[in-house]
């Protein structure tokens, strides 16, 4: 599997886009804000500088990815005003995968800017969007160019499907029943990926630039436990009992693996502090609910299934990948089985994602 290129979440605007089942990453940046806006605000209140360079990087497609520009613009001018300065001029420099659905975002483009200018007045300067197709394990952007980077629910993808991991018989990712070499493998990627990642950005960020990270990660020290990779076993279920019918070739989904890694809060410290070009602000964790509509009232009945809520938003992240190694027919009929599995499991048990935020200042 070649992530770069099949990598992305499902673009559009229909039924099983990204755009329209994304409100778990949704509220995610939302529990974020206090420590985006604090970062942001001391960044700007450190020198006032006249213009400022953004990058958001995976910002995908969909209402999330204007929603975390317009917070942080938001942020600087309220700042400014209490100081009666002049507004800076704002750099945004758009970034994912280039199978990314860059299209619907900057249709959406100037509609997001008239609604910006609307909000904050004409004392606004001027917002120059780019977009940024790329691996963000590698060099993006220009040296000492970025002032700050926003990063939610990226970093925990890799650059590529660890190798050795013939062993994950009947596994799609980490597993209670992966053997030990399948953990490590998937470890040292993770560890590969975000020290470079981390050796690119400081090259980029001028000195006392500042990043938010947010992982989809765990809190306990076991990389298979079932707070990070439940979800995906569930998915594997639904997969086997397709082979069991002979619709799935075994062999198919042996050599099938997820390419993602959710790291604990004491392996992204590990990280940033090995690698040195960072220190830690600060570092917490979060959980949401796998079904983000549970508390919300005035749904439809549709959305009162958490079942239905939580197979279309992992449909929306994983079916790319789903339909590059198994091809298209099986699609609708994984998740219909999903969808039920995850509708059991919810009824019996608690579940939800956990959170690695991390506030970073480029020493």
């Amino acid at each position: 599997m070649e992530v770069v290129q099949v990598l992305h979440m499902n673009g559009g605007v229909g039924e099983t886009s990204y755009a329209n089942n994304s409100f778990v990453q949704q509220k995610v940046i939302t529990m974020t804000k206090p420590i985006t806006e604090d970062a942001i605000t001391k960044l700007y209140c450190s020198t006032y500088p006249e213009e400022i360079a953004i990058a958001d990087l995976g910002c995908s497609s969909g209402p999330n990815t204007f929603f975390v520009v317009s917070e942080l613009i938001k942020v600087v001018d309220s700042a400014r005003r209490k100081i009666s300065q002049k507004s800076p001029e704002y750099q945004v420099f758009l970034n994912d995968l280039p199978g990314n659905d860059f299209n619907t975002i900057f249709r959406s483009l100037s509609i997001f800017q008239y609604k910006l200018r609307e909000q904050l007045g004409p004392g606004i300067g001027p917002c120059f969007f780019t977009g940024v197709p790329g691996s963000f394990y590698g060099r993006l952007f220009r040296k000492n160019s970025l002032h700050f980077v926003h990063s939610s629910y990226s970093l925990q993808w890799l650059s590529q499907v660890p190798q050795g991991l013939e062993s994950n018989k009947g596994n799609i990712y980490m597993a209670s029943t992966s053997p030990p070499n399948v953990l490590k493998a998937y470890y040292e990627q993770f560890q590969q990926d975000f020290s470079l990642f981390l050796n690119c950005r400081s090259e980029e960020l001028v000195d006392g630039g500042r990043m938010v990270l947010t992982f989809l990660g765990r809190r306990n020290d076991d990389p298979s436990s079932k707070e990070c990779c439940y979800i995906w076993e569930l998915l594997a279920m639904a997969l086997n009992d397709m082979v069991l019918e002979g619709v799935i070739e075994e062999e198919k989904l042996n050599s099938f693996n997820i390419p993602q890694y959710t790291p604990s809060p004491a392996e992204v410290k590990y990280e940033v502090e090995k690698e040195g070009s960072f220190s830690i602000d600060q570092l917490e964790v979060t959980e949401v609910n796998w079904n983000a509509y549970q508390n919300e009232t005035d749904l439809s009945d549709a959305f009162k299934d958490g079942g239905y809520n939580v197979a279309k938003c992992m449909r929306a992240v994983a079916e790319p990948l789903l339909f590059s190694h198994f091809g298209e027919a099986i699609i609708d009929e994984v998740f219909r089985r999903y969808r039920e599995i995850v509708a059991d499991r919810m009824s019996k048990e608690k579940t939800g994602f956990v959170n690695v935020i991390v506030s970073l200042k480029k020493a």
